[in-house]
């Protein structure tokens, strides 16, 4: 307690005044742009609206037909294209498939913004010490940041719905993406640029022709890392209205029903290891196609 009374009641009362200031201030903006940011994302919210229910109203063996394709071409395996479907045979026969689409649906539109928007800014870093120095710190506050304290600027500018949640999802699940591009440009050998440089390319052409695809196995990682962030937000993101597999998890938390939650939670695990297998095996692909282009 003498602690605390070390400091004087003005610098106290500056405080609060600060934190008013501060709120004031934010309340004022969300009043003058809320609407707005609204119109902004409103093309995104149709589409989630409209991605959301071609998932959830076409005919489940067409989804379980396009699905095994997706992880056969991912993973070339049949041993993982049986086990995805067993997965989400038994999601059906337990009456989830509707929340599971709804989460497939956050979580592809999510993965879709994240490399959309994190590829760009991982280039930029890579580029430019200065871009990395500025945009690191930024990336460390966006990992370590408890997730429900971005939840509330998101929830006072949008309000309730899914843009707010798919939001929170992407400021989660970004960073990741940010530096596993950056990090695997940084890692090409300066001796390929060199004799690209030599044969004439300019900047744009070793960037897609070079650095890029001798990246992508890192990017992928990237992708991967995004993708399970994505998913382990489910249930926040269900507070916000999101809908999907944490709704059911987040209603069995508050009402102790076991078997609702287990059940919800199992299959946000299935799907976590399918996407998981599936782009870690794309990934090794892609690496070992890598390695045969450099041995000849």
């Amino acid at each position: 307690m003498e602690f605390l009374t070390e400091f004087p009641t003005m610098g106290r009362t500056d405080l609060r005044d600060l934190k008013k200031a501060i709120d004031a201030g934010f309340r004022e903006f969300s009043r003058s742009y809320g609407e707005g940011l609204e119109d902004f994302f409103h093309p995104l919210l149709k589409f989630m609206v409209w991605f959301e229910k071609l998932l959830v109203n076409t005919p489940w063996p067409i989804v379980l037909l396009v699905i095994s394709a997706l992880v056969w071409l991912g993973s070339r395996s049949w041993k993982m294209v049986t086990g995805t479907l067993a997965c989400f045979l038994v999601i059906g026969y337990l009456d989830m498939w509707e929340d599971t689409m709804a989460t497939l649906a956050i979580v592809s539109v999510a993965t879709l913004l994240c490399v959309a928007v994190g590829l760009p800014i991982g280039i930029l870093m890579a580029r430019s010490n200065r871009a990395q120095t500025i945009i690191t710190p930024i990336l460390d506050v966006m990992q370590t940041i408890p997730s429900f304290v971005y939840l509330i600027p998101v929830v006072m500018l949008l309000g309730i719905g899914k843009v707010p949640g798919l939001i929170a999802v992407c400021i989660y699940a970004i960073p990741p993406m940010v530096r596993l591009t950056n990090l695997g440009i940084r890692l090409v050998d300066r001796e390929v640029l060199e004799a690209a440089t030599a044969f004439g390319a300019d900047y744009r052409q070793k960037l897609f022709g070079v650095q890029i695809p001798l990246a992508l196995p890192n990017i992928f990682a990237g992708v991967n890392q995004t993708i399970m962030m994505a998913l382990s937000m489910v249930v926040i993101a269900s507070m916000i209205g999101v809908a999907g597999l944490g709704v059911p998890v987040l209603r069995a938390v508050s009402n102790q029903y076991l078997a609702l939650g287990l059940m919800n939670g199992l299959a946000i695990v299935a799907l976590a290891i399918i996407f998981d297998r599936v782009s870690q095996t794309f990934g090794r692909r892609l690496q070992a196609h890598r390695n045969e282009g450099a041995g000849e």
